[in-house]
């Protein structure tokens, strides 16, 4: 069997990298991705869905030294189930609306900004939508 899930958008904060008790970089970090369509009421409707990534090893470095909140990204990768549900890790936010986290971890990072792009980040507009929590 196999699984592949491909997904491009921005990160939502800085990566945060640690590593394991053997000595292996892992680093962290939330990519949204945005969906627009219209509604059956005609009205247009925005839809954020959130994704945790985990990289592993160099890669996970790499991640930790070139990418910073705002950074584009495509990631290939495998949906890591929550091991008590076996789905998405649900959870409440503080509103008290439900949310779901999907855990993924990636094989590949493609950096997608340019080096200019990168440098300018924090000062420009991304796809993020800032209206929304990151849920975790």
């Amino acid at each position: 069997m196999y699984q592949k899930l491909t997904i491009v958008g921005n990160l939502g904060r800085d990566p945060e990298m640690r590593y394991t008790p053997s000595g292996q970089a892992v680093t962290s970090f939330p990519v949204a991705t945005n969906r627009t369509y219209t509604g059956s009421d005609g009205n247009r409707v925005k839809e954020t869905t959130w994704f945790r990534i985990s990289a592993w090893g160099k890669q996970a470095e790499n991640c930790n030294n070139y990418l910073k909140k705002g950074s584009k990204v495509l990631i290939e990768g495998r949906l890591v189930p929550d091991t008590t549900t076996g789905g998405p890790r649900v959870f409440n936010r503080n509103d008290g609306t439900a949310g779901a986290s999907f855990e993924v971890t990636a094989t590949t990072v493609q950096f997608l900004d340019s080096r200019q792009d990168s440098e300018g980040l924090g000062g420009g507009s991304s796809d993020i939508e800032t209206d929304d929590e990151i849920p975790f």
